[in-house]
């Protein structure tokens, strides 16, 4: 399936406290006991470079990915051949849920930079939502918030301008980031302007304006691809969200972004 992902030693379990999404496993309620089964069935761990694929569109729905750390970006092709961008992914997240209905892919995945997963077969993950009540629980939650991403997405393609919809992509992987435990102001865009511009519907020339635009005004600060959002009021203005919305979601003390 022109896959060129290299994996790391063998088929070992991965202990849940190495992983990325330890952080993830704990809201989900495992005691000892849950979190040594969710490990076994765990049970390969890979690594993707920038622009390898993990799964290509119709490929049939064989894994579920959870991005330990790095970052994915998801897309379709339109009929003339042109890629659309569907969203990208952030450590801790999880690929391929939405293949569930279809049983096969429809979308592609791309490691926007060195990348590492944890791989679970559909089949264990069917047997360990069964055994596991809290991961079916999960898995219905973040369905959910996929819905809700969708909604969101469509009111700001439809109703914000270019300088609000940019805003509004950046406060929300600051929430993201925040959830997972990493700095809410400083991380990396390893997505370039170009696939931003095409994910928010607005021309690559646009998005350079705008950051440009943005660093001028102090909001953010940025060095390539590294990312400061100085005034977070701010830029809740700009894109016309609440304040609060991005100001809680600072759960935890914060542990050093892995990238």
């Amino acid at each position: 399936m022109g896959r060129q992902a290299v994996q790391e030693s063998n088929c070992v379990a991965i202990s849940c406290q190495n992983c990325g999404l330890y952080q993830l496993c704990l809201p989900m309620g495992l005691d000892s006991a849950d979190t040594a089964l969710l490990d076994r069935y765990v049970k390969r761990r890979r690594m993707f470079k920038r622009g390898e694929v993990l799964y290509r569109i119709g490929e049939a729905f064989t894994y579920v990915y959870a991005i330990r750390s790095g970052s994915v970006k998801t897309y379709i092709s339109t009929d003339d051949g042109r890629l659309q961008i569907t969203g990208f992914h952030v450590p801790g997240e999880l690929l391929g849920l939405n293949a569930i209905d279809e049983k096969r892919y429809n979308c592609e995945a791309m490691a926007l930079e060195t990348t590492s997963v944890c791989e679970i077969s559909v089949e264990c993950f069917e047997e360990l939502a069964r055994q596991i009540p809290s991961v079916h629980y999960q898995m219905l939650r973040m369905m959910s918030k996929e819905i809700k991403h969708n909604q969101e997405l469509m009111l700001l393609l439809g109703k914000k301008n270019a300088e609000e919809r940019l805003a509004t992509y950046l406060l929300s992987l600051s929430r993201r980031f925040a959830l997972r435990n990493y700095s809410p102001t400083q991380f990396n865009l390893s997505m370039s302007r170009g696939d931003i511009g095409n994910y928010l519907g607005i021309a690559e020339e646009t998005v350079s304006r705008i950051f440009t635009r943005f660093q001028e005004e102090g909001v953010i600060a940025s060095e390539r691809r590294h990312i400061i959002l100085n005034d977070l009021e701010r830029l809740s203005a700009i894109a016309r969200e609440p304040y609060s919305a991005t100001a809680q979601v600072i759960p935890l003390p914060r542990i050093p972004n892995p990238r």
